[in-house]
C-alpha cells in the first residue's frame, strides 16, 4: 500500500493562545534550558577532571548528562523559537527526524537510568562481588545497549508513523512532533 502525503508542513498550535503568556514562557523556558546546559556541563567537568570517573555510577552519570544534554537540545530550541515567533510550522521531514531523534535519545536515557539502578541493586546485593559483576566491560556493554535499544525503538516508531498518510490538516495541537498529536492528523483509522 502506497503512503499518500499531501501534508508537507505542520504547524504547532502551542501551549498557549495568549500571546503575553508565551513571552513570559519564551523567557521561562530559556532560563530552565541555561540551567540546564549549565547544570549539566558542571557534571561532565566535575567528574571527568576527577578520578570519580573511574566507578561505574559516576560513569554511568556522566553519560545521563550527555543524554540530557542532547535530549534537551532536540526539544526545548525549537519550543523557545516557536514562542517567540508568529508562525509555528515545521516541514514533513524536519518533523519525522525530531520525532526519531527525541525517542532514540528519551529512550537511550532510561536504559542508562535502568544501569544505574542495576548498578546500585548490586552494591547493595552483592557489596564483595561489586567490582567483579560492574567491570568496564559490562558497564560499556549496557551503555551500548542502552544506545541500541532507544534505536530500535525509534527506528520501529518512525517506520509506523512513515506509513501513515497525512492529507488533510496539517496543525498539531501540541508543541513537538510526537506520536499521540501525529494520530489525530492521519486520514484512516
Amino acid at each position: 500500500m502506497e503512503n499518500q502525503n499531501s501534508v508537507t508542513e505542520f504547524v504547532f498550535m502551542g501551549l498557549w493562545g495568549n500571546k503575553q503568556m508565551e513571552l513570559l514562557f519564551f523567557f521561562l523556558f530559556l532560563f530552565c534550558y541555561l540551567a540546564i546546559l549549565m547544570g549539566n556541563f558542571t557534571i561532565l567537568l566535575t567528574i571527568t577532571h576527577s578520578h570519580l570517573i573511574k566507578q561505574p555510577m559516576y560513569y554511568f552519570l556522566c553519560h545521563l548528562s550527555i543524554i540530557d544534554l542532547c535530549y534537551t537540545s532536540t526539544v526545548v530550541p525549537r519550543l523557545i523559537r516557536d514562542l517567540g515567533a508568529a508562525r509555528k510550522n515545521i516541514s514533513y521531514n524536519n518533523c519525522m527526524t525530531q520525532l526519531f531523534t527525541a525517542h532514540w535519545l528519551a529512550g537511550v536515557e532510561i536504559f542508562i537510568l535502568v544501569s544505574m539502578a542495576f548498578d546500585r541493586y548490586v552494591a547493595i546485593v552483592k557489596p564483595l562481588h561489586y567490582m567483579v559483576i560492574m567491570n568496564w566491560q559490562r558497564c560499556n556493554l549496557l551503555i551500548f545497549m542502552a544506545w541500541a535499544v532507544g534505536f530500535w525503538h525509534s527506528i520501529a516508531l518512525l517506520l509506523v508513523v512513515l506509513n501513515l498518510p497525512f492529507c488533510g490538516p496539517n496543525q498539531i495541537d501540541h508543541y513537538i512532533c510526537d506520536v499521540k498529536p501525529l494520530l489525530k492528523l492521519v486520514c484512516k483509522d
